[in-house]
């Protein structure tokens, strides 16, 4: 662990904070620092900053009820800026949004940036403009029944790929499961984070099965 005297704050006092989602790993926001409201964030929990503006202290979410809670503090390799994952209560953005950073200035057309987040997004759109031709407007159009089926059939092909031992056929079928899952998550407004959250919830503990003898 890196001690906080070790941390390279500069000639105003201050550390760069860059603010990320734990779920989507979104940056949230780039805000800043001092000693103060350091010692006071790793002491609640919370994000605590320096605002340069009103030259004071302000935690995150004292006035909103947007607290952010914190998962964990890196600095990076010259110890003079910080990365802080949270677990959010609401928007990051003071104008309601749900990061600071949704102002594009530009994007490869090569290179396409995938999220399991923009994935559910997109689906989420294919719900509620169903565009003609799509096939994913063809599962909502038919229903949960449809959806659970095709959910059933892929769980199959993952099995019959696996127990092949075919490791590209399995990830081809494993992926087809996942996007059918995601069209069952948008169906009943199940969100990304809502899994997330399940699972970080959960404790794995290794135990035998006992067998009981049947008499």
């Amino acid at each position: 662990m890196v001690n906080i005297d070790e941390l390279k704050f500069d000639e105003k006092g201050l550390i760069p904070a860059i603010v990320v989602d734990s779920v989507t790993k979104k940056v949230l926001t780039l805000a800043y620092m001092n000693r103060e409201s350091l010692e006071i964030s790793m002491e609640k929990g919370l994000t605590c900053f320096w605002s340069r503006s009103r030259q004071e202290l302000w935690l995150k979410g004292d006035t909103s009820g947007n607290y952010q809670h914190i998962v964990s503090i890196t600095a990076d390799c010259d110890k003079d800026a910080l990365v802080i994952v949270v677990e959010k209560d609401g928007p990051a953005c003071h104008l309601g949004n749900d990061s600071c950073f949704e102002n594009p200035v530009w994007q490869s057309e090569e290179l396409n940036e995938f999220s399991l987040e923009g994935l559910y997004e997109l689906l989420e759109g294919r719900k509620k403009e169903r565009p003609e031709g799509s096939y994913t407007t063809y599962l909502f159009d038919k229903g949960i029944d449809k959806i659970l089926k095709k959910v059933g059939e892929e769980n199959t092909e993952v099995i019959i790929a696996a127990k092949a031992d075919d490791k590209a056929e399995t990830i081809y079928e494993l992926a087809d499961l996942a996007y059918h899952a995601m069209v069952l998550m948008v169906e009943m407004g199940i969100s990304v984070e809502d899994v997330h959250r399940e699972l970080a919830s959960r404790h794995i503990i290794d135990h035998k099965v006992k067998q009981e003898k049947m008499v």
